[in-house]
This record gives C-alpha cells, structure tokens and sequence, in this order.
C-alpha cells in the first residue's frame, strides 16, 4: 500500500506550491474525483451522510485507504496552513486560534487509527506486517504533532518515540530516503523539544530517549524487532566503533592559533566521533555510486549528529562549572568557552557543507540538469525538461543558499568573533561568495521568463560580489580536494567562480543586445509608410529616415472630400415625402378660405427659382 510513500509524495508537492492551503485544496479535489471514482460521492442538492469506510471496502479495493489518507492530510493540512497565518504573531498562536488548530490535528489522528484499526485485521484487508507499521507509525507522528500544539509534552514524547522507532526500522529494511526525512523533519527536532520542556538532560541522545519511551506492547515489540533486530537495543558493532574513537579522542583543540587541553572525557570522546566521521564522509563522497546532490546531503547525518554531540557535551561541562560557581575569568572556563566556539563553528561549516553539495556542481555555479525521458516509453531522444520543474529547480537552490547564508551570519554571533576582525573580513568575504551564487540563480530564472535586462543586472550584482570576494579569498592557502566541502573556500573555488561569472556577464550583454535589436526591428508594413503619413509618429531611435519622404513618382490614390452636394442642395432636391412650397400654400388656403383671388393669381404668375443657387432662371 506503501502510505508512508503516499504521504511524503503529497507533503513534497504542498513545498512546491509555496504553503498549505493550497495543499488543502488539492486534497479536497482529490477526495472527490476519489469518491466520484468509488461510487460514493454526494449527489448534487443532496444531503451529506457520513458513511464510515469498513473493512469489506478496504477488501474490495485499496483505494478507501488512500481516501482515508486524504482526508486525514487534509484535517493536518488545514491546521499547518492556520499555523502559517498566525506565525508572524508577535504574542504567539493562542486563545481560539490554537484550539482550532488543536481540533484540526485531533480530526487528522483520528481517521489515522481509524484507518490502523481496519489493517488491523490483516485476514480481510490483505494487509502485510509493514503496512501495519507505517500507519501506526502515521498515526503516532500525527499524534504526537497534536499533544506538542496541546503542550502535553510526555505524551508528546512517547508518540513521536514511536513513530521515530518504527520509522528507523522500516528504513533499515528499505533503505529508503523517505524514511530519513520524516525523522529530520518533524520526528527529532519535537522529541528534543520535549525532552528539554520534561528536564531531561540535553547530553541524552534521541535514539536513546526514544527507546526509554517506547510502548512496551509484546506484539509491536515483536513486529519492529522483525525488520530490525536492533531497534531496542544497542548493535555489537557501534559499541566497538565507540570504544575506537575513544581511544582515538583528541587531547587538545585548536581554535585561532590558540589550543587549549580537552580535560572532559565527555568532549573529547564526542570530538573522536566527529574525526571518525569526516574519514567516512570523505569515503562516501569519493566513491563512483553518490553523484545525485540528495544523497551526497545525507552523507553528512552522522558527521552532523556527531558535531552536535559535541556541542551539547561542551554546554554541558559550561553548565555544570556555571552551577559550582566558576566565574569567567577562571583557566578552565576559559578553556570550554574557546571550545564551545570551536566546535560550534565546526558544527556550522558542515551544515553549510552539506547544503553545498545539495545545490550541485561547483556550488550549483554549473547549472546542468540530464534531460529525463518518459517512463515506459521506447529508445528515443531525451526531452528537455519544462520550464515549470527548472524553476522549481531553481527555487530550491534558493532555499539552499538563504540556508548557507543565514549559517554564515549565525557564525558571527559566536563568542569571540565579534572581537576577531580578521575573522570578520573572512566571513565577509565567504558571504559575498555565496550571495553571488545567489545572485547568479536569480538571474538564470529571469532568463528562463525572457527577461534578459533583469537577468543581466543580476549577473553585474553577482559578478561585483565575486569580485569582492575573491580579492580577500585568493590571498588564503588552498587547502586538499580530498577533504569533504564545509565552510572552507579554496583560492581556486573562488578564482573559477569569478571567472565563469565574468563569461556569464558578457553572455548576458550579448542577450540585452539581441534583445534590444530585436524588439526595434518594424513590424512588417510599416517599413514601406513614406515618412509623411508617420508625422504623428515620434522616432524611438531618435533618427528620422530622409530617404522615404514621399512616394514618388505619385499614384492616384483615393482622397477623403467632404461632398458639397449634402450641405448646399439639400433644400433644392426633391425626395419622396417632401412637399413643395405650393402644396403648402394650397393647404393654407383651403383651412382659411379667406384670401382674394387676386393674390392667389399673382403668386401663380410669380416664376419660381429654379436651379442651384438661382442659376438659369425664367
């Protein structure tokens, strides 16, 4: 039924159109082509009736899982989009906001256990063992994002602990990515939330909150152990791995041309951690099989678990000398502060590590994309990709880049590098680094929507980034390709990016010139209109063509007149239905009956006007 699938596919859309509520809708469409496509939609001016699916219909056809799915990604999506209305609140959700928001996670929990009970039965569903699973598990997350917004944080705890052991059982299974973002994403970062809301120590790793408040159930035990053996308990092989990175843990830290002696065995066995996962890293980044960007990314979990580790076990020797009342000018508290920054740092450069490999080749200066054929379809030529999905390409660059930008000014607020402006300058310089990438992406979208003088602008801004960057960032030591990508920038990192960006600029250029000589070429017919018939006309140009006066030799054209005939004969011309002066004359003298005769043969002899203008008179 693959619903964890299902689920994450939806989800993943709802990021490419920018928010929930347009994920909302899309599912309402989908609910009811699906009811329409099972026979049991609601006729038009008819009355809505609940009908609950059973288990018969899940026998009968998969699809009323998929439609219980719909509607329970509906109720969560509802509430996420009210959680992005009211995020930019300065005093937070509350009052009938959060209560709304609550009632709408309840709503998507509930149809996820109702949907868990009905696998349940596995005889008359069909249902397999992992099917079971991954709705529990749905159930579970959606659970546990009801009772963080309830703020129950032990329930909270416990549902997002076992949808975190399913999730990481199926993925040993599976070797699924699907399974890993759910964990990244929501699962983790709430089950840290509340263990730190509960007290519990911050130096507790997640996997092992997670066990401890894992449901003790035989049944579910027994079904987990079946995909993975070691989901409750620790496998032989890390305790061996651990016992070699403590041997391997490092003595000192250096930090700045200043090294100072690790005395906390906690510190110093998370740092040998750390070491042991950059060699990893650097394997796997090496090897021929990890070209796709996503992958590459998630190369760098373990070396990023590990940094945090390391943050947290130095937190916590701070915390505890703070609690015994060590001031700061003491040598031993000095020395954990210059540790704290030095793997803070460390933690942060392989964060932006990581996002760097994401946005592809040469920190996605090369913007190349194999064309993808249909699937199913026979040899042929590869299509080049839609305009839609480079743009979303490009758009997800760009969440990168903001990523890598915000880290790097984060970097500043560490302790003690405020102080240090050598290191200022080089954060500086980083920054422009990549804002010029930004930049260059900006512009290769404005090109995709055929506007070439925004993208050249952008491409200028880029360049003079570049250009600032590289003055500062040529002079430091280039250091091995071998090591993985994380804050370091090369010399030659940065003189190939100044250099493409100085083609790009020039290849804009070209573009804008294309452009403007173009859109001035005259439509056609107007080149042949003599200038006299275009004095209305202002020249864009500014010059005006001399050598297409007027037509010559002249041709008989026709000529606009105003006719004569209408305005000075109209009252000499007889028309059907006009009477004559006489008729009216005679008409006058029948109604009065009272003049002489004489007048009536004097106006008889009288000669009319006849002609035009009294021409040709009798």
């Amino acid at each position: 039924m693959e619903i964890t699938k299902f689920v994450v596919e939806g989800r993943d859309k709802a990021k490419l159109y920018g928010d929930s509520a347009s994920y909302r809708g899309q599912l309402s469409n989908r609910i009811h082509n699906l009811r329409k496509k099972l026979g049991i939609a609601t006729k038009p001016r008819a009355k809505y009736t609940n009908r609950p699916v059973t288990v018969e219909d899940i026998a009968k056809s998969h699809e009323y899982v998929y439609l219980l799915l719909l509607i329970s990604e509906r109720a969560w999506a509802n509430a996420m989009s009210m959680k992005e209305v009211h995020s930019a609140d300065t005093k937070g959700i509350t009052g009938s906001s959060r209560s709304h928001i609550i009632s709408r996670l309840h709503k998507s929990a509930t149809y996820a256990n109702h949907l868990l009970q009905l696998l349940s039965d596995r005889s008359a569903t069909g249902a397999t063992d992992r099917d079971v699973l991954e709705a529990r598990a749905y159930a579970a997350a959606l659970s546990g994002a009801m009772q963080f917004e309830k703020q129950s944080w032990e329930a909270c705890v416990k549902s997002y602990s076992e949808a975190r052991i399913i999730y990481t059982a199926l993925s040993k299974d599976n070797r699924s990515d699907i399974f890993k973002d759910l964990l990244s994403e929501p699962v983790d970062p709430s089950i840290r939330y509340g263990a730190y809301k509960l007290g519990m120590p911050r130096t507790l790793a997640i996997p092992a909150i997670a066990r401890e408040n894992f449901p003790s159930g035989p049944e579910l035990v027994s079904l987990v152990e079946k995909f993975d053996e070691y989901a409750l308990k620790d496998e032989p092989e890390k305790v061996k791995v651990n016992a070699n990175e403590s041997a391997d843990a490092p003595k000192t830290i250096t930090w700045r041309s200043r090294t100072v002696d690790l005395e906390d065995a906690a510190i110093a066995s998370a740092l040998g951690a750390v070491k042991a996962a950059s060699l990893n890293l650097s394997k796997l980044l090496s090897s021929e099989g990890s070209n796709n960007p996503k992958d590459r990314g998630a190369a760098y979990d373990d070396i990023l678990i590990a940094s945090q580790d390391a943050v947290d076990a130095t937190k916590h020797a701070i915390d505890e000398l703070t609690s015994e009342g060590v001031g700061q000018g003491d040598k031993r508290m000095q020395s954990l502060l210059i540790t704290r920054t030095a793997v803070s740092y460390d933690m942060i450069g392989w964060r932006i590590g990581r996002n760097r490999v994401m946005v592809g080749e040469r920190d996605g200066a090369i913007d190349y994309t194999p064309p993808q054929s249909k699937k199913g379809a026979k040899q042929g030529p590869p299509q080049e990709e839609a305009t839609g999905r480079k743009l979303a390409r490009l758009r997800e660059k760009l969440v990168l880049y903001d990523a890598i930008l915000q880290s790097v000014e984060s970097i500043k607020e560490l302790p003690g590098v405020a102080a240090d402006s050598t290191l200022q300058e080089e954060l500086d310089a980083k920054y422009n680094y990549f804002q010029a990438l930004k930049c260059l992406t900006l512009a290769r979208s404005h090109t995709l929507t055929s506007n070439p003088k925004n993208a050249l602008a952008l491409t200028s801004r880029a360049f003079e980034k570049s250009t600032t960057a590289h003055s500062h960032l040529s002079s430091s030591m280039d250091t091995s390709s071998s090591s993985p990508p994380n804050l370091t920038i090369t010399p030659s990192e940065s003189s190939s990016l100044h250099s493409f960006l100085q083609s790009e600029l020039q290849r804009q250029r070209a573009l804008v010139e294309i452009s403007n000589l173009t859109s001035n070429i005259p439509k056609a017919g107007e080149y042949r209109k003599p200038l006299v018939e275009r004095l209305h006309e202002y020249p864009a140009d500014g010059v005006v063509d001399l050598k297409n006066i007027v037509k010559y030799p002249p041709k008989v054209e026709v000529v606009p007149v105003k006719p004569l005939f209408f305005d000075a004969a109209w009252n000499y011309v007889e028309y059907p239905g006009r009477r004559t002066v006489k008729e009216v004359g005679m008409e006058v003298e029948d109604a009065v009956g009272e003049e002489p005769v004489a007048e009536q043969q004097e106006q008889q002899q009288q000669p009319q006007k006849k002609g035009w203008f009294g021409f040709a008179r009798s």
